[in-house]
């Protein structure tokens, strides 16, 4: 294929931006939750996910902040996920966001923005840099910065592609779990080799949050909530994981409790 065909069929510009393997996951999960429907994909970037989930069979919306080069016959609204988003209550099946929340000032407007934009038992899958992996933890602990913003960004030319909201389990959970959704799985697009070595800390870890985060229990509800994340922190997605992918659940009802529910188990 040549680049003029190319540029046709919308391949020249679609080409995969996100961590190795987190579309391949990304997309096994959504699958086997949502098997079809109308999907908002947000940012769609070059529109390597998106062409992803129309080769799939799904009618798919492509957003961004900016216009890309579109995939033939697929909608397009420009979009700035900081701010009210474009489109009507209960419009979407799914809405897809491959790593695109670690760019934006505000993450819970936009998942608030994700719910409203869902039908009831929608979906929301999300995928960022898993700052909660030992490896990410490590390096905080030795430079203060995490894996995949590991130097300080550059303040006199601010850039959409800055990381600027790097968020770990216990906040993506705490978002998510205050504003309508419920988490059904987490899951990881790797693990790097250079992961594995920081096995052993696991252990000493594991032995100190047991001990300390039941301390700050407010009544049994809110220590499920501790016994729970601390279960889902130590799973092997979250502790040796490069990308953080997690897919939630719409409830029903706005007003649902997410702590009547069981929390998933992860695997």
């Amino acid at each position: 294929m040549n680049p003029d065909q190319a540029k046709k069929t919308g391949q020249a510009t679609s080409k995969e931006s996100a961590s190795s393997g987190a579309h391949h996951k990304a997309y096994s999960l959504l699958r086997g939750r949502v098997p079809d429907g109308d999907i908002l994909d947000i940012p769609c970037g070059s529109g390597s996910f998106t062409r992803r989930l129309v080769e799939g069979g799904y009618a798919v919306t492509a957003s961004d902040i900016a216009p890309h080069a579109a995939i033939p016959d697929v909608p397009f609204k420009t979009a700035d996920m900081n701010r009210p988003l474009p489109f009507n209550d209960e419009s979407f099946d799914a809405v897809v966001s491959i790593e695109g929340i670690e760019h934006i000032e505000r993450p819970f407007d936009f998942v608030r923005e994700c719910r409203r934009v869902l039908k009831p038992g929608g979906v929301l899958l999300l995928t960022t840099p898993n700052v909660s992996s030992l490896r990410s933890r490590w390096r905080w602990f030795l430079t203060g910065f995490h894996n995949k913003c590991k130097y300080p960004l550059e303040e006199t030319n601010p850039q959409p592609r800055h990381h600027i909201t790097m968020l770990s389990y216990p906040q993506t959970r705490y978002m998510l779990h205050t504003n309508g959704f419920h988490i059904e799985a987490i899951e990881t697009n790797r693990v790097k080799p250079a992961s594995w070595l920081y096995l052993p800390s696991a252990a000493l870890s594991y032995a100190v949050t047991k001990l300390i985060l039941p301390k700050g229990a407010r009544g049994e509800a809110h220590a499920a909530v501790i016994r729970n994340t601390q279960r889902q922190m130590f799973s092997a997605p979250l502790l040796f994981g490069e990308t953080m992918i997690i897919l939630a659940k719409a409830c029903a009802k706005r007003g649902e409790r997410q702590g009547a529910r069981r929390d998933f188990k992860s695997g």
